[in-house]
């Protein structure tokens, strides 16, 4: 029986994905294997010592303490595309919000009175005028599972694109639109883009792409989104910049106290993911990653170790988390000698790897304590 903790609900059509097998629990002090939560700050949290896994339905894992989790040997998992269609939905409808005075006419709609309201409509709505977005450059900052769709969403739409993603993997460059031209410099993006989306994680090399620096070599009237992190977004150089009118608007669902309420911002109350469908998805993804882990070790869409699996088809199995350093395999190898090494996956990730070995004998619980016992070793498990 495997014991999950959940800190935020979760949609019942991923727990119910776990199975039998699995007890679910929202007591924080209980010995739990494996946690799953959306957006609760696990920061300030005690980690029970039995942990292995935790899983963020969600994309974004700023609310975990991923370096703590990885020196005790806690894999975290996010979901990445999981949520992706529901973003890309909010950005278009920003830019369209942005584009076209949408909020202030429904507003003032709100205030009209009388028998005559069609004619003061008729009258008043040129106040609310707007552009289209057919035929304007969408800059995409990211070319990642959301970035991706964005882009190809706005090509559809008519919009000539620019991306640049220095990270772009063969598969999303696949994915890509034909039509999306890919710059390798991304002031290539802030000169020739009337919108800008961005796309990323937030960590200290992307905090604040968007500066006063990066706004200065934008064209004057652009429009910049954030559907990603806030702290990508520097708020003292944006507020500056729609003071001066370099930038018409900013549409960011992340708000804070210096972004709600300021003239040309756009506050969405953090919408990006907030369908029930994306919910669904996310939890869904989550329970799979958690138990396809801790049932065979199996390791998919981790933030902190590397991606690894095998199937697990003969009869004795070891997992083992350890520090990245040469002559590591050879110690299990010959730990293991007596018992056949079937299979066997090693894979590494900067300071760490994981190994997954299948053996066709049973490995010994004196075997297994030998490995787990090693200086290099930081977590391992005997896969039943």
């Amino acid at each position: 029986m495997y014991n999950i903790l959940t800190l935020n609900k979760i949609a019942e059509c991923g727990l119910d994905r776990l199975g039998d097998n699995y007890n679910i629990t929202d007591d924080a002090s209980a010995d739990v294997d494996g946690i799953i939560l959306r957006s609760f700050k696990m920061h300030d949290m005690e980690l029970p010592k039995s942990l292995k896994a935790v899983a963020r339905a969600g994309a974004g894992v700023n609310n975990i303490p991923i370096d703590k989790c990885t020196e005790k040997g806690i894999v975290v998992f996010n979901t990445p595309g999981a949520n992706a269609n529901a973003v890309k939905e909010l950005v278009i409808a920003g830019m369209l919000l942005a584009s076209r005075d949408i909020i202030g006419g429904v507003e003032w709609s709100k205030t009209l009175t009388g028998d005559d309201i069609g004619k003061q409509v008729e009258k008043g709505k040129s106040n609310f005028a707007g552009h289209e977005i057919k035929g304007k450059t969408l800059g995409v900052i990211g070319l990642g599972a959301i970035g991706i769709l964005v882009a190809n969403a706005a090509v559809r739409l008519g919009m000539d694109v620019v991306g640049y993603d220095p990270y772009l993997n063969v598969n999303n460059a696949l994915r890509l639109d034909r039509h999306v031209k890919n710059v390798a410099d991304i002031k290539q993006v802030f000169e020739a883009a009337d919108f800008i989306t961005v796309h990323v994680p937030l960590m200290d090399s992307t905090r604040d792409t968007i500066n006063a620096e990066a706004i200065e070599s934008m064209k004057d009237g652009v429009i910049i989104l954030n559907f990603a992190r806030g702290g990508l977004v520097n708020n003292d150089a944006i507020k500056s910049a729609l003071a001066s009118g370099k930038v018409a608007k900013y549409v960011v669902d992340f708000p804070d106290a210096e972004t709600v309420g300021q003239p040309g911002i756009i506050a969405i109350p953090h919408l990006g993911a907030s369908t029930e469908e994306s919910e669904d998805n996310c939890a869904r993804m989550a329970a799979d990653e958690i138990k396809e882990f801790l049932e065979h070790g199996n390791i998919e869409n981790s933030v902190n170790f590397p991606n690894c699996s095998l199937p697990n088809d003969r009869v004795g199995r070891i997992t083992v988390l350890h520090k990245n350093i040469p002559n590591v395999i050879a110690k299990y190898a010959d730990i293991l000698k007596s018992v056949n090494i079937s299979d066997m996956m090693n894979k590494s990730r900067g300071e760490y790897a994981y190994t997954i070995i299948n053996t066709d004998h049973e490995i010994t619980q004196e075997m297994f304590n030998t490995i787990a016992s090693l200086p290099e070793v930081i977590n391992a498990r005997l896969i039943k």
